[in-house]
């Protein structure tokens, strides 16, 4: 990859997010992208209908969750990087030239964190703020890494690194992950891989504005439950291959 120009595909898992994306994707330069692709979760809201009529591929995702969306948008990409990013308005549009400079510049993983520096989250209410710290924290100390942000959704990877990872096969690889969809967050696994895997991995700050539109989708005791064996999982059973 370092001989020739790399290529970028930008992933965005979507749920009726039709409000978001008519203020979002007018924002996004599209020049910086071989591929975008909508991975949709059977909206109702006129997500597809709207993609489509801006030009935007739509694939109907086989099964539900944002770590099926992933996986099934990365097998059908072909981009040296996959950004992963959420139309919803948590994501600043403004921020996709940096990410993708950072790719050039040799990351293997670029993270948009809500937490470094001066960057805040305007979404967080008290509990998914201190969950964010907790597994942020958990993180660090088990893995001896140093983020700032393990569950954010707007950060990149390039192809290589996605593979070491296991991410795109994560939810195949035990019958365990088959049957709880909730323990193959793509964010916080490969928050934990790359540092096993000690991947070239960078941080830039990037504020969370508020959800536009819709509804979450988040539940907070589900999905922390689903994080907290994620991480006993990954620190029990991964290694790093070759």
């Amino acid at each position: 990859m370092k001989d020739r120009e790399l290529t970028f595909a930008l992933l965005m898992p979507t749920l009726n997010e039709v409000e978001g994306l008519r203020h979002i994707l007018p924002k996004i330069d599209r020049s910086l992208f071989t591929e975008i692709l909508v991975v949709d979760g059977h909206s109702t809201d006129g997500t597809v209908e709207y993609c489509r009529a801006q030009g935007v591929p739509v694939l109907i995702q086989p099964n539900g969750g944002v770590p099926d969306a992933e996986e099934y948008g990365f097998k059908q990409t072909t981009a040296d990087v996959v950004i992963t990013f959420t139309p919803d308005g948590n994501s600043l549009p403004e921020l996709l030239p940096a990410v993708c400079e950072a790719f050039r510049q040799g990351y293997d993983m670029v993270v948009a964190s809500r937490y470094l520096g001066d960057a805040k989250s305007h979404d967080d209410d008290f509990l998914t703020g201190i969950g964010n710290w907790g597994f942020t924290s958990a993180v660090n100390l088990l893995f001896r890494a140093k983020f700032t942000d393990t569950l954010v959704g707007f950060r990149g990877y390039t192809r290589e690194a996605a593979e070491r990872m296991g991410l795109p096969d994560m939810i195949q690889s035990t019958r365990l992950r088959r049957r709880f969809p909730l323990l193959n967050s793509w964010e916080l696994g490969a928050s934990i891989r790359a540092a096993r895997l000690k991947l070239r991995v960078l941080e830039i700050p990037g504020d969370e504005p508020k959800r536009i539109g819709g509804v979450r989708k988040l539940s907070i005791s589900r999905n922390g439950v689903g994080a907290l064996c994620q991480v006993i999982s990954d620190f029990v059973f991964f290694r790093p291959r070759s």
